[in-house]
């Protein structure tokens, strides 16, 4: 940070522009002898000092700009002006906001599971005065804060309710942080969690669980579609006890089901053969089905 305040403070380009013409106007000048020596160097230190009062800063930050030591006031964006020697930049505070990667390793959740959790911070500087005078190193400052706030929210939390409630958590974490960041001048917007890694085995023993808890309710419901048909199969009885016509259209029905499958052969239980008088009318289907392949082998080119 250092290097960049001193690199635009200094080299600017227009900084550096507006010397090299004095310089050469400084030359021309003790060239044709309007200036002696010492005068010369005079012009050139003078050249030099003006050249570096020019300032320029970008749209998108702020110059905190120290006068004797003390807090003198903000300038930019664009260009501004300084007071050499009497004047400095302490520093240039980008304004835009800015994403911050961080991490909390082999952290215990309440529950005592060992887990690696990799987070995103999104913040902004929206008092450039406070960021520059109240806090040395903002970036590193954030930075430590937002591992040591993640580790306490993760203290505090189950592993199920980090696996469930990313967003909650997150958001959590955020009015944390931006709690501790605003007498800083600086806001955390939002909190984003990445990534939640736990131990292999503990991964494989809650897929195991997650298999056994789908193939329980797997069966909990074939249990409960087979008591709805037998109930179903009830009241249909009921209606078919003193219907025996019903009864032999349903069979019928089912027969004509089952040759729409094209099967040459339907297995029926003998007491249907009597209760629902299926044994002539199974005859006759029968009889029925070889006229239609006699039929269709006659119709066939040979």
């Amino acid at each position: 940070m250092k290097t960049k305040v001193i690199t635009k403070g200094f080299f600017n380009a227009l900084s550096v522009s507006v010397f090299v013409v004095l310089l050469a106007i400084d030359l021309v000048l003790f060239r044709m002898q309007v200036f002696s020596a010492v005068q010369f160097g005079l012009l050139v230190v003078l050249s030099l000092l003006f050249s570096s009062s020019i300032q320029i800063a970008d749209q998108w930050e702020k110059a905190v700009v120290l006068r004797m030591g003390r807090f003198r006031g903000l300038k930019g964006p664009g260009i501004f002006f300084i007071i050499p020697i009497l004047d400095r930049i302490m520093d240039y505070i980008d304004q835009r906001i800015r994403v911050t990667d961080f991490k909390a390793e082999q952290t215990l959740t309440k529950d005592t599971v060992p887990v690696n959790v990799v987070a995103v911070l999104y913040w902004t500087v929206w008092d450039v005065e406070k960021s520059a005078l109240e806090v040395q190193d903002y970036n590193a400052a954030i930075e430590y804060m937002a591992q040591t706030g993640l580790r306490d929210i993760i203290g505090r939390h189950e592993l199920a309710d980090l696996l469930q409630d990313r967003e909650r958590i997150a958001h959590d974490l955020q009015l944390l942080l931006d709690e501790s960041t605003t007498p800083w001048g600086i806001t955390c917007q939002s909190v984003g969690i990445k990534d939640i890694t736990i131990p292999q085995a503990l991964a494989d023993a809650m897929s195991k669980q997650a298999q056994a808890e789908r193939e329980r309710r797997a069966r909990v419901i074939l249990g409960t579609a087979e008591t709805e048909i037998a109930e179903k199969f009830a009241k249909a009885s009921e209606e078919y006890i003193n219907n025996p016509v019903a009864l032999q259209l349903r069979a019928m029905n089912l027969i004509g089901e089952g040759l729409k499958e094209k099967s040459s052969m339907i297995i029926v239980p003998s007491s249907a053969l009597d209760s629902m008088n299926l044994g002539v009318l199974g005859g006759l289907v029968s009889l029925g089905k070889q006229q239609m392949e006699k039929t269709q082998d006659k119709s066939d080119p040979q």
